[in-house]
């Protein structure tokens, strides 16, 4: 290689090095250009932009637009609204751990504040669908057989409402939220007791089923607790109850599948062995 030819390739790596640092200048310089505009501007201006992004569904423009206000303006009225449309930005964002902080934030800050029902009411909906992550949603898997600890929490959200703010506009919302979050909770206890039958654990079954009729009455699986009483207390030998649960499912439900013998339907254990195969229930 001579000499020519190394100084010409250092010169070409200089004015590469050059391009690459004056487009990242350039780069550098367009990210805090938003920033910058924003500094100093009046407070009903900010609001205003952020407000019209939000308007569009620009979720990320309008939280920046909202933090540079919230730094600017720590007090009023402004900045209240201002970090209530934050959390509902992190909130259509995906950003659930963020929403539920400044959810939290709000409430510590302006406990008696005439929208706190809402902020609730939105925790709630964080807390509901926080892990709901995209294969749940596109594979259609059911969020009962997931972790129910944010659900519940969501679910103590939703009741605050409905006990502390009954006449509010989110209330009647709430409640409807409520009977799903039970129903959800209710499928959780009647899947674990078919488990155990599965496996011949009828002490374990009968337990679960009670449980489900005791702390969620009227869910949409109430009959089919009662189902899974009546052929535990059969397993178990005792008839008497066997017979009481077994004339409750034909009085509620006279066509329930359990008194043709239909009932549960397992899956083929072949079908686990298919890892595209959509989640089946023994319920239906």
């Amino acid at each position: 290689m001579t000499r020519r030819t190394t100084l010409f390739r250092s010169a070409l790596l200089l004015v590469l090095l050059a391009v690459f640092a004056a487009s990242g200048c350039a780069r550098m310089k367009n990210m805090f250009k938003d920033e910058d505009a924003n500094e100093g501007v009046a407070v009903e201006t900010l609001y205003d932009r952020g407000h019209e992004l939000m308007r569009s569904g620009n979720w990320n423009g309008a939280a920046n637009i909202y933090r540079r206000l919230v730094a600017q303006y720590p007090y009023g009225p402004h900045t209240e609204q201002a970090l209530m449309e934050t959390a509902y930005a992190q909130y259509k964002m995906g950003r659930h751990d963020d929403a539920v902080s400044s959810i939290d934030r709000f409430i510590r800050t302006y406990p008696t504040h005439r929208n706190v029902a809402y902020m609730y009411y939105l925790r709630g909906l964080v807390n509901s669908t926080r892990d709901t992550v995209f294969l749940q949603r596109a594979w259609n898997l059911d969020a009962s057989r997931r972790d129910l600890a944010t659900p519940q929490q969501g679910y103590n959200d939703l009741r605050i409402v409905t006990e502390r703010y009954p006449n509010s506009r989110y209330a009647a919302d709430a409640t409807n939220r409520l009977a799903e979050l039970r129903n959800m909770f209710a499928r959780h206890e009647i899947e674990t007791a078919l488990y155990y039958m599965r496996r011949d654990a009828w002490v374990a079954a009968a337990e679960r089923a009670r449980y489900l009729l005791e702390t969620y009455p009227q869910s949409e699986y109430q009959n089919d607790a009662v189902a899974v009483l009546a052929a535990a207390y059969t397993e178990l030998g005792n008839q008497t109850l066997a017979t009481d649960a077994r004339r409750v499912l034909e009085l509620n439900e006279p066509g329930h599948p359990y008194l043709t013998g239909n009932w549960p339907d397992y899956p083929w254990t072949i079908r686990k062995l298919n890892p595209f195969a959509s989640e089946k229930s023994a319920i239906k």
